[in-house]
């Protein structure tokens, strides 16, 4: 019969929970890598298809609302990561950087602005720098977005066919390029 209180299997039992932890701790480390994820902290996940969706950022001011994939804590700062899994590009898009920024502005508004933000393609990460430049397009999106909302008919603004073949709302759109 083996006793637990022996010191030789307290020491094999410990050692066993340190590498199991050891383990845990570098697969957790890979997927984080592999999912595009920087260093640091999880604070807010969208992704988790195990629970509740997290609760979306809003600003009243802006009247605006969204949810970003991941927000990580990096020392001060708060990054939040968007994730396109399927999307393959060696540049991102205008319309993924707008998104990203509308998550740095909630961020903004909540009193934690980020320096940057993280947009993760399938082979890619970009990182998106939230500039005053870059908040002044966004602002300047949603008040076009807002002043187009009531209007008949509201034209495209790429030239991309194959956008628009995946689009939802191809069947109803007066100007399809596909």
């Amino acid at each position: 019969m083996i006793m637990i209180n022996q010191p030789w299997v307290l020491a094999g039992l410990l050692a066993l929970l340190l590498a199991g932890g050891a383990w845990a701790l570098g697969w957790a480390r890979r997927q984080s890598a592999v999912a595009g994820l920087p260093q640091g902290r999880v604070v807010y996940a969208d992704m988790a298809t195990w629970k509740r969706p997290a609760k979306p950022l809003f600003s009243p001011r802006y009247r605006l609302a969204g949810r970003p994939d991941y927000i990580v804590e990096q020392g001060r700062y708060r990054i939040p990561v968007e994730v396109k899994p399927t999307r393959e590009a060696d540049q991102p898009y205008a319309s993924d950087i707008m998104q990203l920024a509308a998550y740095c502005l909630l961020m903004e508004e909540g009193g934690k602005r980020p320096p940057y933000g993280l947009l993760r393609y399938r082979s890619e990460t970009f990182r998106i720098p939230y500039t005053p430049r870059l908040r002044a397009a966004l602002c300047k999106t949603l008040d076009t977005l807002r002043e187009q909302r009531g209007a008949r008919v509201v034209r495209p603004n790429h030239g991309e066919p194959g956008r628009c073949l995946g689009c939802g709302y191809r069947h109803a759109c007066p100007h399809p390029l596909a």
